[in-house]
């Protein structure tokens, strides 16, 4: 008994006091969350771009899209369909950038001034995003468990298709995306805090050549979103 007793005082002491909130034990739990992430397009180019024959590339050397920040908000809606096993519900509204750097040829240049030159496509969009995910968690291990994300998430942006046709690299603007995350749940007296990492691959060509910038419009084939995003969640 006194050796029972005195185990628990050492791990109390080490790990702190357990938390019993009880988030996990309800049937319909709520919460909110903030998340930063970094995200690009995913370009592929097209047959005539690879052949130098056709001529279609005309002085363009490469179109490389490029990593960006942004951040999002929005609420947890969960179901306990097991003490290991959740069906998340996270609407949440994300602003975007994706850009685009078009590189190109020129005269051999020096290393004070490079050849060629570049021109910056940027994209900004209002995102809202409905993702439906499952969520297996590890057994608990005092104040934490680990967990797993699945699932994927419905987009759609909230800027008029004819106002985008404007942009120099055209987009659509609904999308379906493959969510793949990882994460721990970390619990206080309170509450429950889950910092995450998801990444996230959509599914859809989300390009639209005819109003692209002629100068390569026919030089892509293909446009995918990808993001990573850090979630961190309040439940």
């Amino acid at each position: 008994m006194l050796l029972f007793i005195g185990h628990a005082s050492f791990s109390q002491a080490r790990y702190g006091e357990i938390s019993k909130a009880g988030q996990d034990d309800k049937l319909l739990s709520y919460g909110f969350f903030l998340a930063g992430h970094t995200n690009t397009f995913r370009l592929r180019y097209s047959d005539a771009f690879l052949d130098p024959s056709t001529g279609l590339g005309g002085d363009i050397e490469s179109i490389v899209p490029v990593y960006s920040a942004g951040f999002s908000l929005g609420f947890l809606g969960i179901l306990r369909l097991h003490d290991q096993l959740n069906l998340m519900f996270t609407p949440k509204i994300g602003f975007y950038e994706f850009v685009t750097d078009v590189n190109f040829m020129g005269d051999v240049g020096t290393a004070i001034e490079p050849s060629g030159r570049r021109e910056t496509f940027v994209a900004e969009a209002t995102m809202v995003e409905l993702p439906l995910l499952f969520k297996y968690k590890a057994q608990r291990f005092n104040n934490s468990r680990m967990f797993f994300t699945a699932g994927g998430s419905y987009i759609f942006r909230t800027k008029d298709q004819e106002e985008a046709d404007f942009e120099g690299l055209v987009s659509t603007g609904r999308d379906i995306t493959l969510d793949l995350g990882v994460g721990f749940d970390m619990y206080f007296k309170f509450f429950k805090f889950s910092p995450e990492i998801r990444f996230s691959h959509g599914l859809f060509n989300l390009y639209k050549p005819e109003t692209t910038d002629p100068r390569f419009r026919d030089l892509i084939s293909d446009i995918r979103r990808k993001s990573i995003t850090l979630y961190l969640h309040f439940q």
